[in-house]
């Protein structure tokens, strides 16, 4: 699999994403387990009927965000951080760095969610909490486009939480993917989207205990393959309060900013599955 990962990654974004809508579809036709979550998500989400054509191109959106990937992760960083045409928000980063504040970056499954973290280590350090892959092979390719000058990879678990609060401590930067389903013990269930849905702490702790500030990051891909438009920019309402009212108030962010890009969301993801020993959710 690695060479044909690095024959995908010599070729150009656009034709990438011509393919990766294609895989999309396959990947939509070929798994009833997938059609049916991307149905139900949407289903949940627009309640009123969900807008023509979202689905369609939910589904091609969720194959280029695939075949993107071995430009990611196997070009050189000089040649990656190019990708990122426009950016808008970027006064949200310089004014934690002027108030001395680490920075606790949430980018959902929404648009590119490889590209925030490699642009932002250009600029400055930072620590991303990730899941090795299931598949041996796959983990050394991940590591390394995740990794290298400026970045840092946590795993999710004891010691990869230390290094988060370590990476704040220094004023640094971290970045978390909201909307995984944590495992048994790291979460608690609140509504996303009205329904109940098993939702990780962690940067609702981090966020509280560090002072840090939180920003909203996601990469928008743009039409044809020309690149990306990174979005940052804090949360509508502060997050506060007690732990559930944080993690609460962290789903409804990520649901305006879904809202605000519904066709790159990763609709598919299996958001409200009960990880394995976690109670169900009250009625």
């Amino acid at each position: 699999m690695l060479p044909i990962l690095r024959f995908l990654s010599r070729l150009p974004l656009s034709v990438l994403h011509r393919l990766g809508a294609l895989a999309g579809w396959a990947a939509y036709w070929g798994s009833p387990t997938y059609r049916r979550h991307l149905r139900e998500n949407l289903a949940l989400a627009f309640p009123a009927g969900v807008p023509r054509g979202l689905p369609a191109a939910a589904i091609a959106h969720a194959g280029r965000g695939l075949l993107e990937l071995p430009a990611l992760w196997l070009r050189p960083r000089e040649r990656v951080v190019p990708l990122v045409r426009r950016v808008s928000g970027w006064e949200a980063v310089e004014a934690a760095w002027q108030a001395g504040k680490g920075i606790v970056f949430l980018t959902p499954h929404l648009g590119c969610f490889e590209i925030t973290a490699q642009y932002y280590a250009s600029h400055a350090p930072i620590t991303v909490l990730y899941r090795p892959p299931k598949q041996g092979w796959l983990r050394p390719v991940m590591e390394q486009g995740r990794g290298g000058p400026n970045m840092h990879l946590a795993p999710a678990d004891m010691a990869g939480v230390r290094m988060l609060m370590r990476a704040l401590r220094r004023h640094q930067a971290v970045g978390i993917l909201p909307d995984q389903v944590p495992g048994r013990g790291e979460g608690l269930w609140a509504d996303f989207f009205d329904r109940p849905a098993y939702t990780m702490t962690l940067a609702a702790r981090l966020a509280q205990t560090s002072g840090a500030a939180v920003i909203l990051a996601y990469g928008e891909r743009l039409p044809g393959g020309e690149g990306f438009h990174l979005h940052l920019g804090p949360p509508p309402e502060p997050i506060a309060g007690t732990l559930p009212e944080r993690v609460a108030a962290i789903n409804r962010a990520l649901e305006a900013l879904i809202r605000r890009c519904p066709e790159q969301y990763l609709w598919g993801y299996n958001r409200y599955k009960i990880p394995a020993g976690a109670a169900p959710a009250r009625p």
